[in-house]
């Protein structure tokens, strides 16, 4: 029954933010700031969900500049946790096929967000060159998912290298955020409360350093530093929510 009512919330709030939300966008349209407004709104389902989502951001993150964010891609819950991480000026990368969903396509379009052919390997240099030109000629930061596709209770995937030949290309930072895990019987729809989940920022990855040659090197030390606070984040999730019930 919880599971019920909570899909016909999640429905009727998704269908009002996408069909209001684009019309708004209709205003100014492809403005970045959007993708941040309407993040942090999704974001808000997190309650309803049973979801506790504790996000921490860098104290000086404002001072950055623009950069390039990747983040672990577990399931589509990532939409609801780690919406709130999403920085002023930052915009995602998303497949091609996202603007034929109905409501969502539209609004995640005119928001800002790029658009990219997954099934064409041949446009691959074209991409990273897309979000190369996107950095530099409009102020903007870019959200990836380096692992290309959702885990689904697997660890962390093996990067995928356009993140970091984008970023060594524009010449910008590379800020890892990093979600403990939501995946296997961690959210339970049918269940109140689904926890604790921890969203953290961890400091920019300077890639002045690095050559294009180096792509693999880079992007294999921002998979370690990852992999290491994931692990932390579950160890501290666990120790809390322990904590918690032999209190209750």
């Amino acid at each position: 029954m919880l599971l019920i009512l909570r899909a016909i919330i999640v429905t009727l709030f998704s269908l009002m933010v996408c069909i209001f939300g684009s019309i708004y966008c209709l205003f100014s349209p492809r403005n970045p700031e959007h993708v941040r407004t309407f993040g942090h709104m999704f974001g808000r389902l997190s309650v309803l969900f049973g979801i506790k989502v504790e996000t921490r951001i860098q104290p000086n993150v404002e001072e950055f500049g623009n950069c390039i964010y990747i983040a672990n891609h577990q399931s589509n819950y990532d939409m609801v946790t780690v919406a709130n991480a999403v920085q002023a000026r930052t915009v995602t990368v998303g497949k091609k096929s996202l603007l034929w969903v109905p409501f969502f396509g539209p609004l995640y379009w005119l928001t800002g967000n790029i658009l990219i052919d997954r099934n064409n390997r041949s446009k691959a240099h074209d991409t990273i060159t897309q979000v190369v030109e996107h950095i530099r000629k409009n102020n903007i930061s870019v959200w990836m998912f380096p692992e290309g596709t959702r885990s689904r209770g697997r660890g962390l995937m093996p990067f995928k290298t356009g993140a970091f030949h984008a970023a060594i290309s524009a010449g910008v930072p590379i800020i890892p955020i990093c979600v403990s895990s939501t995946t296997g019987d961690k959210i339970n729809l049918n269940r109140l409360n689904n926890g604790l989940v921890i969203v953290e920022m961890l400091p920019p990855v300077d890639t002045s350093k690095y050559g294009k040659e180096q792509v693999r090197e880079l992007a294999e030390h921002c998979r370690q530093l990852m992999m290491e606070k994931i692990e932390l984040l579950d160890q501290e999730v666990a120790q809390r929510e322990s904590s918690e019930e032999s209190r209750a």
